[in-house]
């Protein structure tokens, strides 16, 4: 990019088997596509390692020692990769899904929360998952015929996980800040001692903070619904089922169409973000061109706009994908049928009619500012109505730069030059995939 696009901004990026190439070209194409319209200057800079996922691991490895082997060896390549990019300064990284078990010891080790933000029917919530402690993280010890895993709980985690929960509520409402934390944790197999740590914290911080065992707190929220301004901090044993189903019943979307971020909180590392997509890692679509692009456009969205200065990119991103569906141009997981490929070139093209108001930062949709997400918000707008009408091309010759698959080299790539309306992209056969579950 040119050195008239100011201060460079560096993005990091981690790649995992699977959809994970494809994913994270997505993710290059419209972070370089947000750059461009707001005339800023963006490095993605690659880890130097593709991260197994699960099915890799099971389909390559002779068995539970190379498993092992090769787990530890990708958990400690991610681990100094963002240890790298925070010391380097570096606010924020992409992670395609890899391995589940590599990504709860990387968790631990540099205490990570996962946050997503949900509006049930005017009533704000924000969910924290605690990522940090409890089963999904810890040590396995095999012995013949048996799995022994080691987890455990601590009150300074624990304390951690609160502290940045109010926080994060503070910045996302001003002037209210949250009106309870509600836990969701299978307390009662910990001999009293977490609902201690709890109470002490409410005590000390004048919070207040309540812990339940997740059936109840999955009742109330039946029976009752969340109320205005609840934070719900989450055990990752119910978090990861329940997450999945919030965003369902409170209107967020599907995971395959969903972000969320990550937020590390070791001193090291503290406030270091990491954006996924929900869904998984999808080796059945490995190579297939039929991955759903839509939570990595929404993921490239909010990196670009909440860390590299592109304002207006979240409602731009989200006016294109309303568009594009009103089209009907979507994958087969959504009852379409086209390719990836085709879904990423009619929103590449929609977001070139974007070009005005993404680079003025105060997008207009059906006569309404769109608010734009802060830095640290993944809740996704509402899409934008309006008139159905053609997907117009992409009109602009200017070249951007577009990270190699090796770190840190960019090579620039020429961008449409077509004036004409899009055509409807090419239809291919449905099918009925199966992500890989991994987050």
């Amino acid at each position: 990019m040119s050195s008239g696009r100011g201060a460079e901004q560096v993005v990091g990026l981690a790649v995992g088997r699977g959809t994970g190439a494809e994913v994270a070209r997505i993710f290059e194409q419209f972070v370089a596509r947000f750059a461009e319209l707001n005339d800023r200057n963006i490095r993605v800079e690659r880890a130097s390692r593709t991260y197994d996922s699960y099915v890799s691991l099971a389909r390559e490895c002779a068995g539970i020692e190379e498993i092992r082997h090769r787990t530890r060896e990708d958990a400690e390549h991610y681990e100094r990769f963002l240890r790298e990019r925070a010391a380097a300064g570096t606010p924020v990284v992409f992670r395609t899904a890899i391995n589940a078990q590599t990504l709860y010891l990387v968790r631990q080790r540099l205490r990570a929360v996962k946050e997503d933000v949900l509006d049930a029917g005017g009533a704000r919530l924000l969910l924290v998952r605690d990522q940090a402690q409890g089963f999904y993280t810890g040590e396995n010890e095999h012995s013949p015929g048996r799995v022994r895993r080691v987890t455990e709980f601590s009150r300074e985690t624990t304390e951690q996980v609160l502290h940045h929960a109010v926080r994060r509520a503070r910045r996302l409402w001003p002037g209210e800040g949250p009106a309870r934390i509600v836990m969701a944790y299978k307390f009662h197999l910990l001999d009293g001692a977490l609902d201690r740590w709890v109470s002490d914290f409410g005590e000390q911080h004048g919070v207040d903070v309540r812990v339940f065992q997740p059936d109840t707190v999955n009742r109330n929220l039946i029976a009752h619904g969340p109320q205005d301004r609840t934070v719900l901090v989450a055990g990752n044993e119910w978090g990861d089922i329940m997450h999945v189903v919030l965003l369902d019943r409170f209107g967020a979307g599907r995971q395959e169409e969903h972000c969320t971020r990550n937020v590390h909180l070791h001193p090291d590392v503290e406030g270091l973000v990491e954006y996924q997509t929900v869904h998984g890692s999808a080796d059945d679509l490995e190579g297939r061109d039929l991955v759903n692009p839509l939570a990595t456009v929404r993921a490239a969205a909010a990196v670009a706009e909440g860390y590299a200065e592109c304002g207006g990119a979240v409602a731009a991103a989200e006016r294109a994908l309303a568009a594009v569906a009103r089209a009907g141009v979507r994958t087969p997981d959504l009852g379409g049928r086209h390719s990836s490929g085709a879904v990423v070139s009619a929103l590449l093209d929609a977001l070139a009619a974007e070009a005005d108001p993404v680079a003025s930062g105060h997008p207009v949709a059906s006569g309404r500012p769109v608010a734009s997400a802060d830095s640290g918000s993944p809740a996704v707008p509402a899409a934008a109505s309006g008139a159905t009408g053609a997907v117009p091309a992409v009109v602009s010759g200017a070249t951007v730069a577009v990270p190699s698959a090796t770190s840190g080299a960019t090579a620039a790539v020429p961008a449409a030059t077509s004036g004409a309306t899009a055509a409807a992209p090419a239809a291919v056969a449905p099918s009925a995939p199966s992500p890989v579950s991994e987050s």
